[in-house]
């Protein structure tokens, strides 16, 4: 999948997402203020969230429930040093859970990723547009 978009294409982009994501690993690569937060929000609303979402930049994690009882957890690596971090906060069993684990700047936790996961890359374009190329 190679698609760009707009803010207006979100609920389209995000159920496509949805639909290719077989084993619920989604890693969003992008730069600062290219819209992984936005994009991860409109997944959950997809799933069915109905809580604020929001980035945890500095919880390194957010569970969120979908009004069908599915567990997704959100996380965001930007500020962490060290992958010890995340094996300090039991990053393999969020993975092996089968629940929804969306991982904003993946690339800080390379070596611990599922070789299975889908990688999500944003590139910001020209009039708010956005590119995403699924890998």
């Amino acid at each position: 999948m190679n698609k760009n978009y707009t803010l207006k294409d979100l609920p389209e982009v995000a159920n496509e997402l949805i639909k290719l994501a077989s084993n619920k690993v989604l890693l969003f690569y992008a730069e600062m203020g290219a819209g992984k937060t936005t994009l991860i929000k409109e997944i959950c609303k997809q799933l069915g969230v109905t809580d604020v979402v929001s980035s945890p930049t500095f919880s390194l994690v957010n569970e969120y429930v979908s009004n069908s009882g599915e567990t997704i957890y959100h996380f965001d690596f930007y500020r962490i040093t060290d992958e010890e971090e995340a094996l300090d906060i039991g990053i393999d069993d969020y993975f092996d859970s089968g629940n929804w684990c969306f991982i904003e700047w993946p690339n800080n936790i390379e070596n611990l990723l599922p070789l299975d996961a889908v990688e999500i890359h944003i590139s910001i374009l020209e009039n708010n547009q956005r590119n995403l190329e699924l890998k």
